[in-house]
């Protein structure tokens, strides 16, 4: 096993078609251990040089909407009136304090998600 940091994207190639070859090691073995040393030094250097932020609050309410399976209307409870929902998710409107609390209750959605952007 010939461990060394990643430190370019060509290295990333590199170390992504290593991890494709001892992906299905057996427990125990060294390319196993080599396996999992490869995905923590591939993580950091993806974290690090290709950082995912939180998705845009609006974008975060109409993700929760298709999973859920919500209508406008359901947002009411969240939001307000059929209008105030309406500006939201047209992005004419900002979320309140309020509206955040509220959906974080109610949906669920990560604070993290609602207060981005």
């Amino acid at each position: 096993m010939k461990i060394k940091p990643i430190r370019s994207d060509d290295d990333l190639r590199t170390a992504l078609r290593r991890l494709d070859a001892v992906f299905q090691a057996k427990a125990g073995t060294p390319q196993a251990d080599e396996m999992e040393v490869l995905v923590t030094l591939i993580e950091a250097y993806e974290n690090k040089h290709y950082p995912i932020g939180p998705p845009d609050p609006v974008e975060a309410i109409k993700f929760r909407m298709e999973q859920q399976g919500l209508t406008l209307r359901d947002l009411e409870a969240y939001i307000g009136t059929s209008g105030r929902v309406s500006e939201v998710l047209n992005r004419k409107r900002p979320l309140s304090l309020r509206m955040i609390r509220k959906l974080h209750d109610g949906l669920r959605i990560p604070y993290e998600s609602l207060l981005a952007g």
